[in-house]
């Protein structure tokens, strides 16, 4: 009698995200000092954000009008009460050794983000909670990137004070591609908004990953792992998919898992343990003393509603009124000054398709290979339209476009104008084109008696010796029309 396999369980992630997205204000959450990004270190700082005796923090409003339109983007209930806490913990980079941030009265609850699957379809993502806070400072470790192994570390302070809102998604998220798009969506709804650049080499967007894995077709959650360290889309992917592996395997091997954070090491593609997971006892937090609660009026709450087009709409609307892809809609929305130069190329009269060829191809090339955005280049929306009728009229080549499409990105001018300087209209004269095939067919007889043995490819030598002859300027589609009616002639006779 044999014994049967044990059936081998399947597993799933259970995943949330805490991102923290640095607003784009001038000046910090509670104080004057520049927030600019990159100057010499402690050089932004004042005695507020350093916590001195004898001073008082006063809310930027450009803080919580941010904070309450993203809120809004993000489909959540705007607070009309909220106020600010104190989280108290003690580590170098905190000057004040607490934290100003929100608690059980944050500025937007209960809200949900869309996101796009690889298949197309689309998934809901649950938000938790969007509150404010301020941002700590940096320690820079000497001759590590990390604490251990380091000789010794340095603080800078400029980043103190640094505003925030820290978004927190509901535990919907059941795989690394989708923790992924939803961080990247989250990006391109707060560069839509303007409300922040989402540069995460600058620090700009930060993401902590919670993940646990449970049997498929359960409902308990597992002991949750927070994963911090990712300076990426593709590092978050990579550390989930490690940590789930992970976790996986502890769980088959009858190994109990901890509720611990752990960083996410680039190098060497695993997590790594970096502490015990504190719970918001830990923190101890109590309201702020030195700050009123917020009340948003009525009339605060009708100004900062007014909202752009976000980029799921706008992805909607350019499959469903210009019949694009959701592939070249996904591209052409994922960026706001790349969705304003297509949208503006189609409001003065291009097609919408080969606006749209011509941006994500060419363009892009361009751009990418001078790492240029399209406030550098020269090339109008207008031009582009004009290049693209000169096409679609037969003035010009797709070739000849993509000859003098360089020198209208980086001089600008007219299309027309550029093509009539260089004389570059395409012929399309029966006859010219008819005498110089004569002359082409003539002058290679071999070729011509392989095509009327049979080796019709040929045709497309024949073409390429009349584009030669005519520097490209002879009309494709009648070259084609031209050159086969006369080799036929050619076989006939």
């Amino acid at each position: 009698m044999t014994t049967a396999a044990p059936v081998k369980t399947e597993y799933e992630a259970v995943i949330g995200l805490e991102t923290h997205c640095q607003l784009s204000t001038q000046t910090k959450i509670f104080s004057g000092s520049s927030t600019q990004f990159g100057a010499p270190p402690n050089t932004h700082i004042d005695p507020v954000c350093m916590g001195l005796p004898g001073t008082l923090p006063v809310l930027n409003q450009k803080v919580l009008e941010y904070a309450v339109k993203t809120g809004l983007a993000l489909n959540c209930t705007i607070a009309r009460y909220s106020k600010f806490d104190r989280k108290q913990y003690f580590y170098p980079d905190l000057p004040k050794n607490y934290q100003i941030s929100q608690f059980d009265l944050p500025i937007a609850e209960h809200g949900c983000l869309d996101i796009q699957l690889e298949d197309g379809s689309q998934k809901r993502i649950g938000i938790t909670r969007l509150h404010m806070e301020e941002d700590a400072g940096k320690l820079v470790h000497a001759g590590s990137d990390r604490l251990a192994g380091s000789t010794h570390s340095l603080v800078d302070y400029n980043r103190a004070g640094i505003p925030l809102v820290e978004i927190v998604s509901e535990p919907d998220i059941r795989s690394a591609l989708e923790a992924a798009e939803y961080a990247q969506e989250l990006r391109r709804i707060i560069r839509y908004l303007g409300v922040g650049d989402g540069n995460m080499q600058e620090g700009s967007l930060r993401c902590d990953v919670n993940i646990s894995v449970r049997p498929k077709g359960t409902e308990a959650f597992g002991i949750k792992v927070e994963i911090k360290n990712m300076n990426s889309f593709s590092a978050i992917q990579k550390a989930i998919e490690y940590e789930f592996k992970r976790q996986v395997k502890m769980v088959e091997a009858g190994e109990p898992i901890v509720q611990e954070t752990r960083l996410w090491d680039e190098n060497t593609q695993r997590t790594t343990s970096m502490r015990t997971k504190e719970g918001s006892s830990d923190y101890r937090y109590f309201p702020e003393p030195d700050l009123l609660p917020i009340r948003i009026s009525e009339a605060q709450l009708q100004e900062w509603g007014q909202l752009p087009e976000l980029p799921q709409a706008k992805r909607n609307r350019y499959i469903n009124e210009y019949g694009l892809s959701v592939y070249d809609a996904r591209y052409l929305s994922d960026d706001r000054d790349t969705a304003a130069y297509f949208e503006a190329t189609v409001a003065v009269g291009a097609d919408p398709k080969a606006a749209a060829n011509w941006i994500m191809s060419d363009i892009a090339k361009y751009l990418n290979d001078r790492k240029l955005g399209y406030p550098d280049i020269a090339l109008k929306p207008e031009t582009l339209a004009e290049l693209i009728g000169l096409i679609d009229t037969g003035t010009i080549s797709s070739k000849i476009a993509k000859e003098i499409l360089p020198e209208l990105l980086e001089r600008g001018g007219t299309a027309k104008g550029l093509v009539a300087a260089k004389g570059l209209t395409q012929i399309s004269d029966v006859g010219a084109l008819e005498s110089q095939i004569d002359e082409i067919v003539a002058a290679n007889p071999k070729q011509v008696e392989q095509y009327r043995a049979g080796k019709t490819k040929l045709l497309g030598f024949f073409v390429g010796q009349l584009m030669k002859q005519t520097q490209g300027r002879a009309d494709p589609q009648l070259a084609n029309q031209l050159i086969a009616e006369k080799l036929k002639a050619q076989s006939d006779g």
